[in-house]
């Protein structure tokens, strides 16, 4: 009998989401290897796996192929961001003979492209907004008309905002295109666009997916997603509240089809606009894992990194075959090294203390250590507060505890402007949309200046000396129940 061979995996990321991995790893017995670009010599990562290999950048696909090979890993998990959803990458990995653990080449190459996707969509019954793309020489006011206004200019690749802009008259048509195409050249190296129809104040809801490779797959329910500031995720839920049933289902349907179209393979997000209606619209798909991810996890008890190392040990076989139901609710928030008093610029620095809160239904994704530099070389998130309770009313009162029991010294960070997030009427509520905290938000709820945020920070840093933030009452952002009544009560569930 041959001798069953050790599996060894490569995590081709850094900070938070390569130490997530690296836990369901250790979990399962597999052995581990980090890599390391210049400059993130201090990063957590490093410290958490079996062995460390020094690459020339996170994005150099040799470099990281090279590393793979040298560690003689045996699968390569891309987390997200970086490489995760480049099929020239995937093409290297395989190429080389190591296992890509996540989608084929061919499904990213159709569903990264926002333009290839929509025709797919389209194709297989799934809503989409009105659209078209910009051709080379068109009239672009003609296209324009077709589509109707209030209407948004799209770059074709990439996303998080870049190479997009909103257009309410006709003769802005022109120079916003101008505009959008050469930022989409600097971000993306494509400067291609269309058009689509804009939806006034729209949730944005996505359906977390499965697919065995094979034209099955499964949907583990959806999340809200519509907290966001310059079009990134700030705060996301699972699942989503106040959302009716007839759409939930037709989300769900949606989703599957465009699994089973593409044959996909491992986990997957499919992201749609929920317009105040209830009509839903194809946006895009995430060919890999998400950054919100947990909150899927803790609702139906699935480890969906276990599922795609498991699906990419056996991939003849159904890993994920039966809909998990969904339980409680959960909640996460994105902590970054930011000023959102200044537009959410970076605040680097060095991390002079760090205290995470502990207790019941708390979950924490750090990629740092007290002591670490946090430099602008690599993006700014610290790391992701998760939190789990039989209600979404809970759910949020235990965000808020956990937000107060949580100490980042040294550098400036959005701890503030989440936490008062957790006290927002509407956002208690769950009645939001994608552009709330860009307008509603901020009318009445201003963030305090830098000079306020660092009395905040030494008045906690005093309060850690004197037995901790519950000595403080943390009356700093306004009211603040503490919640251990709530805590007592779901300890005894």
């Amino acid at each position: 009998m041959a001798q069953k061979v050790a599996q060894k995996v490569l995590v081709a990321n850094r900070s938070e989401i390569a130490c997530r991995v690296f836990q369901t790893c250790r979990e399962m017995g597999l052995k581990t290897v980090a890599i390391m670009a210049p400059g993130d010599e201090e990063a957590r990562h490093i410290t958490y796996a079996d062995e460390v290999q020094p690459v020339q950048s996170y994005l150099d696909i040799a470099s990281v192929v090279a590393a793979a090979q040298k560690s003689k890993a045996t699968l390569i998990h891309p987390g997200y961001g970086f490489l995760s959803e480049r099929p020239a990458f995937v093409e290297a990995v395989e190429k080389a003979g190591i296992t890509f653990v996540g989608p084929t080449s061919q499904t990213m190459e159709i569903m990264g492209g926002k333009i290839a996707a929509k025709e797919l969509a389209a194709k297989h019954k799934v809503p989409t907004l009105p659209w078209a793309k910009v051709q080379p020489g068109s009239d672009l006011k003609s296209v324009a008309k077709k589509i109707g206004f209030p209407l948004l200019l799209k770059a074709a690749a990439g996303g998080g905002g870049k190479g997009m802009r909103r257009v309410d008259r006709l003769e802005d048509v022109e120079s916003a295109a101008e505009s959008a195409s050469a930022e989409a050249i600097s971000a993306f190296g494509d400067g291609t666009l269309f058009l689509e129809r804009l939806v006034d104040r729209p949730r944005h809801i996505e359906v977390q997916v499965f697919g065995n490779g094979l034209g099955q797959g499964i949907h583990l329910h959806e999340r809200e997603c519509s907290l966001q500031r310059r079009h990134q995720k700030v705060w996301e839920e699972a699942t989503a509240p106040h959302l009716p049933q007839a759409t939930r289902e037709g989300l769900f349907q949606a989703a599957l089809n465009l699994v089973q179209a593409v044959n996909y393979r491992s986990a997957g997000t499919i992201e749609f606009l929920v317009d105040e209606q209830g009509g839903f619209y194809f946006l895009e798909m995430n060919t890999r894992l998400q950054v919100e991810h947990p909150v899927t996890e803790l609702v139906t008890g699935v480890d969906l990194v276990w599922a795609q190392l498991a699906q990419a040990q056996a991939p003849k076989e159904t890993i994920l075959d039966v809909v998990p139901d969904a339980r409680g609710h959960a909640i996460e928030v994105r902590l970054y090294a930011e000023d959102p008093s200044q537009g959410f610029m970076p605040t680097p620095g060095k991390v002079s203390q760090l205290k995470w809160p502990t207790g019941t239904g708390i979950r924490i994704e750090s990629g740092i250590e007290e002591g670490q530099t946090i430099g602008t070389q690599f993006d700014s998130m610290l790391g992701k507060l998760v939190v789990f309770a039989s209600s979404r009313d809970h759910a949020v009162a235990r965000m808020r505890y956990a937000l107060d029991e949580t100490v980042i010294l040294g550098l400036g960070t959005n701890q503030h402007y989440l936490r008062t997030l957790c006290d927002d009427p509407h956002v208690k509520e769950g009645r939001v949309h994608t552009g709330y905290l860009g307008t509603e938000y901020s009318k009445y709820a201003p963030v305090p200046d830098a000079e306020a945020l660092t009395l905040l920070s030494d008045a906690r840093a005093a309060g850690l000396a004197q037995g901790g933030s519950r000595a403080l009452g943390l009356s700093n952002t306004g009211p603040s129940q503490i919640v251990s009544p709530f805590m007592n009560e779901w300890s005894r569930k």
